[in-house]
């Protein structure tokens, strides 16, 4: 497979749980309002340290997007998507942006998210709460 090269970001970082590689700041945060199948999603301006799975067309709660699922570089964990593609004009914003899932990251100073029952959710993947 050969090296893998990993980005060191400083300031309050989201890390992959199960490897620690950093993911994203907290300046990049858009939303803190999004859900996914697993609980609370945060939607990101830039992320870091991921490779990019196939580009799919997804029927999300808030229509049609064009997304492709995002793995950790290091360990291969999946711990989110990227918006390739919006379909609907009110949800442009988020193209080029990429959602973590809460549940597979740990927040700033080491914090680990958990699924409990109220987050929950069977069915669509994405959401704004706003």
């Amino acid at each position: 497979m050969g090296r893998v090269f990993v980005l060191a970001l400083e300031g309050k970082i989201y890390s992959c749980k199960h490897c620690e590689t950093h993911l994203a700041l907290s300046d990049d945060v858009v939303s803190k309002s999004f859900q996914c199948r697993h609980g609370k999603a945060y939607l990101f301006k830039k992320v870091v340290n991921v490779t990019l799975g196939d580009k799919e067309e997804r029927m999300m709660m808030t229509g049609s997007h064009t997304v492709a699922d995002i793995f950790c570089v290091k360990c291969g964990s999946m711990v989110g998507w990227k918006y390739e593609t919006a379909h609907e004009k009110s949800q442009k914003y988020k193209e080029g942006k990429s959602v973590l899932e809460r549940v597979k990251i740990s927040g700033p100073d080491g914090i680990n998210y958990w699924m409990n029952n109220e987050e929950a959710h069977v069915g669509g993947s994405d959401t704004d709460d706003a």
